[in-house]
């Protein structure tokens, strides 16, 4: 998180963001970068594992770029690349480092920190430029399984401060959170959106086949469910949740940052109900059975970073609280939970220096940017800053793939990720118009590939992962394209960009659509591969990375757009 060289943030003329005339000007989507999962000094564990100091509205002013202090280093460090909107997700009840006096589980104590948080958040609000979003965590954790939902509202600070944030220990269960979202939206007019992380640490839960009871799935749980939880949190440091090779054997990228460890002790197990990939195939039965679908979301990121302060470039990040900070972070035992020490001593390496959301939004204003995730219309990200776009049609053909103004052709010929597509016209294949730009700053692009998944004519679901387009003369062999290679010198712990592109962009046509089968798609993107965290922290150690840190030297860092749906 430390300052470092200046970027350039310009980016060819022909991918400018702004990039819509004459009919379309409505419809004008920029790109925006932020990050919606962010703890702070108010947060009872954040507070407990030493961040004292840092609260909301410090971190609000590093996402704006500002310098800091460093709650673990004392030294003062700066985000080279500002974020452009940022959600504080503190723990409810919020509190434990507010300046306020009396008990903290008294209601005026919330009221009073409360009103803080919120106002941190005005503070810090400028429209147009940066947008904080007033928020908070739900933390609903059964039996040590994580079943938290970050949650958001674009209203302001006068009429936020008429509630206060939902307890889980006063409902627990996300029946009861959604109750609330509608009551209090009724009530005050305005809206929320809530978003499920660390699904891969629900041990079954999150998405499961029946509700909090034990019952099958309703339509209206599955109604109730998509109207305030439209997106997943797939990508943050506690590990990825989309999916995992023991469900996924046939993808052989499946295994990234996978995070071993459950929150209160004991490993995690690979079920189907803990990743996205396969609720969005379950999604696709149970639309089929009720007409609706309870997991039609679409896929962010974030840090949940529990130092207030939102990085997750490899070669900057210090860990996502002040006890793993630094280099000699990782090997800092995991600190205690009520009063048991875990089995996960040295942590530290195994979280992961990710995510991130990108949001095609009108605007950079609270309204406009939750207007973007309840449409879906926001992608994921390990780190880097890989602008995507993906459209989602009938009749782009391959010249569209070399279109000057790609986004007009995109919206003027389909829908864009998130969105959905209906009968087949004349059984017409779905093709995506698909466009990956590199991060000005970061590494080359080794490929784009189109995960699709499809229920067939028996119900049962499948899942196929097709290469689209790739850096190179590689040639794909059985539908695979080999390994890019890799410019990694881990004992340096460098890259450099001499293979890969850094532009990809093609129309790819399903040639496997059934016009009578339900399916989704959604692309991923992947870098080259460069360092991982804990290869720059070994090296900063005078340590050999591979026998050391436990973990991989190098990673590809890849972005997940939201899925495009077909429904016949």
């Amino acid at each position: 998180m430390m300052q470092r060289r200046k970027r350039c943030l310009l980016v060819p003329f022909s991918l400018a963001l702004c990039a819509f005339a004459g009919p379309l000007a409505a419809q004008e989507r920029n790109l925006y970068w932020g990050d919606t999962h962010v703890h702070t000094s108010y947060s009872s564990d954040a507070y407990g594992f030493g961040t004292v100091t840092t609260d909301p509205d410090t971190a609000y002013r590093f996402a704006r770029g500002l310098p800091v202090i460093h709650e673990a280093f004392g030294s003062r460090v700066r985000l080279d690349r500002p974020l452009d909107f940022l959600v504080v997700a503190d723990h409810s009840p919020v509190g434990r480092g507010a300046p306020v006096d009396g008990d903290r589980s008294s209601r005026d104590f919330q009221t009073a920190a409360w009103s803080l948080y919120v106002d941190a958040a005005e503070q810090n609000n400028d429209p147009g430029t940066f947008t904080a979003l007033i928020g908070w965590e739900w933390t609903l954790m059964p039996g040590g399984n994580n079943l938290h939902r970050v949650v958001f509202t674009p209203t302001d600070a006068e009429t936020a401060k008429r509630f206060l944030p939902l307890v889980a220990r006063d409902a627990p269960r996300p029946e009861a959170l959604w109750s609330w979202l509608e009551e209090t939206s009724d009530r005050l007019g305005i809206d929320f959106v809530a978003i499920p992380h660390n699904s891969n640490l629900s041990n079954g839960l999150m998405f499961d086949m029946v509700d909090s009871d034990g019952r099958p799935i309703s339509a209206g749980y599955a109604r109730t469910r998509m109207r305030w939880e439209p997106m997943v949190e797939v990508l943050q440091a506690k590990g990825t949740s989309e999916t995992h090779p023991f469900l996924s054997p046939e993808d052989e990228f499946a295994n990234f940052e996978q995070f071993r460890f459950r929150l209160l002790g004991g490993r995690t197990t690979p079920d189907a109900a803990n990743f996205a990939r396969t609720a969005l195939l379950r999604g696709l039965k149970f639309e089929e059975e009720l007409g609706v679908n309870p997991y039609k979301f679409g896929l962010q990121g974030a840090t949940d970073t529990h130092t207030g302060l939102s990085d997750s470039d490899e070669d900057l990040f210090a860990g996502r609280s002040p006890g793993q900070a630094g280099p000699a972070g990782g090997l800092v035992p995991a600190p205690p939970v009520n009063g048991r020490v875990r089995e996960d001593a040295g942590i530290g390496w195994d979280s992961a220096a990710q995510g991130i959301t990108g949001a095609w939004s009108t605007a950079n204003t609270r309204e406009d940017l939750t207007a973007a995730f309840k449409r879906k219309e926001v992608y994921a990200s390990s780190g880097p800053r890989i602008q995507l776009r993906m459209f989602g049609g009938f009749e782009f053909d391959e010249e569209d793939a070399n279109a000057r103004d790609i986004a007009a052709v995109g919206y003027r010929g389909g829908v864009p990720m998130g969105g959905d597509l209906a009968q087949a016209p004349n059984d017409t294949p779905v093709s995506l118009l698909i466009h990956a730009v590199k991060d000005p700053v970061g590494a080359n692009l080794d490929r784009v590939q189109v995960i699709k998944g499809w229920l067939d004519e028996e119900g049962e679901t499948h899942e196929r992962i097709y290469d689209v387009a790739w850096a190179g003369a590689r040639t794909a062999v059985n539908g695979k394209v080999p390994p890019i290679g890799s410019t990694v010198d881990v004992a340096r712990a460098t890259y450099d960009n001499t293979i890969g592109s850094a532009e990809l962009s093609t129309v790819w046509v399903d040639p496997d659509f059934d016009p009578d089968e339900r399916a989704f798609y959604y692309v991923r993107v992947l870098e080259i591969p460069t360092p991982r965290y804990s290869t720059y922290d070994a090296v900063a150690l005078g340590l050999d990375p591979a026998q050391f840190t436990g973990q991989p030297a190098a990673i590809q860092e890849r972005a997940f757009s939201s899925p495009v749906w077909y429904t016949p």
